[in-house]
């Protein structure tokens, strides 16, 4: 019996209990290995309709679309229509932030490595037409640029709507049909759905959302995110397999599986490399490529994305020196320890390589010298407050706004911060089954930080 036959088995019996452990209402996941393919789906898709969960099933992958989006601008590489180190507007002339400057600065390999340096949690509904990415990219005139284009990494969902803007100019088509022409088709790819319109053609997932903690997942109101955040991943979904073909293609050399050429071996290869490093925050990995995050894991480099929509959490992850791909989409609760179990396994087993383990706070940490990090950090989707209480202990309270207060599901809390390493810390109580570590970065003139970093970059607001 081969190695991925005996993983077959043991998904079919475990993932079953670990959606009942984690309140999990479906989960489906598919792993490549060598040619071959496998995948298992257990659970409910809709608790309101009670449909079950096939292999077929489509999910949501959120903003694991990001790499499609990257993918779709290299291929415009390839053809010699898109020269990624030349600024943006050589492509869209009307693009402007909050910073002149900056506009004419930021170029097209800067948004696709998160270092463009605008706020970009821009969650505007434009609508539903094909012209709702369009809209989207002329109304961030006054987004704040909160660091000089290059200077460091800051998660940015806008600057994927720009990139997908740029593809649809120089397609002359919609987003949607870009990815079906382009990706859709030549990876002959059977269930994928770049909108509700054709969701609704399969098993569709719906996201469920926790109130609040120890309460069973409710189904969302919606189904997705603004048509406006297409490119960023808002409303992509796919089943697993198919999520799947597409990271064997750049695990081919850009080559689709009947070895249609999709993408130039340099490009697949070029997507991968690493442009910025990350501060050690986890499970975003340790650097950033052009669109993919990069993972230093012990035995062999590892590339992937994660997505989370309105109560969707997708999670890919490649291992291209084993060729070896895995993902896994979920539809609610808590789906991380089916992430750290399912994928860790698969990558242990197959490729050798050992998922680390996530952050955790130190019951001996060291006590803090606080004045660096109190104070108020503000972005447009959260507001977040660092504050030192009469024994010198520090707490963070974090206030979602927007779509992300949707995303959370629960009122602020205020928890601890303790010492993890360095300027970073570490809140002593999980959130959402993880420990997110707290970076503080830079210096606001009076040695405390300017930005509270936790993968995107909060700007301090007060002293």
């Amino acid at each position: 019996m081969s190695e991925l036959s005996e993983l077959c088995g043991w998904l079919e019996s475990r993932l079953p209990e670990l959606l009942a452990e984690h309140k999990v209402p479906a989960a489906s996941i598919a792993v490549y290995a060598h040619g071959e393919t496998i995948d298992r789906a257990a659970g409910v898709l809709n608790k309101n309709t009670g449909v079950e969960a096939t292999v077929d099933s489509v999910f949501q992958i959120g903003s694991i679309t990001k790499v499609w989006t990257a993918t779709l601008a290299m291929q415009l590489v390839d053809e010699g229509t898109l020269d990624i180190d030349v600024p943006v507007r050589a492509y869209l002339p009307a693009f402007t932030v909050g910073d002149e400057t900056a506009s004419a600065e930021i170029t097209v390999r800067q948004l696709m490595c998160h270092t463009s340096g605008f706020e970009g949690d821009i969650f505007l509904d434009t609508g539903r037409g094909d012209d709702a990415v369009h809209k989207l990219v002329t109304l961030l005139a006054d987004v704040p640029q909160l660091f000089a284009p290059g200077e460091m990494f800051s998660y940015n969902n806008a600057a994927f709507c720009v990139l997908g803007r740029i593809v649809e100019v120089l397609r002359d088509k919609s987003y949607d049909d870009c990815l079906r022409d382009h990706l859709f088709t030549p990876l002959g790819l059977t269930h994928v759905a770049p909108s509700p319109y054709e969701a609704v053609r399969f098993r569709a997932a719906l996201g469920h959302l926790t109130p609040e903690q120890g309460v069973e997942p409710q189904p969302a109101h919606v189904w997705a995110l603004p048509r406006s955040n297409a490119p960023a991943g808002s409303m992509l979904a796919m089943r697993p397999r198919d999520l799947v073909t597409f990271a064997r293609m750049h695990l081919d050399g850009g080559r689709g599986p009947d070895g249609t050429a999709v993408l130039a071996p340099e490009s697949a290869l070029a997507m991968r490399h690493r442009e910025v490093e990350l501060p050690d925050l986890g499970l975003m990995g340790d650097a950033w490529g052009l669109g993919w995050s990069l993972f230093d894991w012990p035995g062999g480099a590892v590339v992937g994305h994660d997505g989370g929509t309105l109560g969707q959490s997708a999670f890919l992850r490649v291992a291209p020196e084993h060729d070896i791909a895995v993902a896994l989409l979920t539809n609610g609760g808590n789906p991380l320890p089916l992430y750290v179990e399912l994928v860790g396994r698969v990558l242990r087993e197959l490729a050798g390589t050992q998922m680390p383990a996530l952050p955790v706070p130190d019951a001996d940490a060291p006590r803090i010298e606080t004045a660096r990090f109190v104070g108020a950090y503000s972005s447009s989707v959260s507001d977040t407050v660092v504050s030192e209480d009469a024994d010198g202990r520090l707490w963070v309270e974090r206030t979602q706004k927007g779509v992300f207060a949707e995303l959370d599901g629960g009122p602020p809390e205020r928890i601890e911060l303790v010492a993890y390493d360095g300027d970073k810390l570490i809140p002593v109580k999980p959130q959402h089954g993880m420990h997110p570590v707290h970076a503080f970065v830079g210096d606001d003139g009076t040695g405390r930080a300017q930005f509270l970093h936790t993968g995107r970059a909060d700007r301090r607001v007060s002293r």
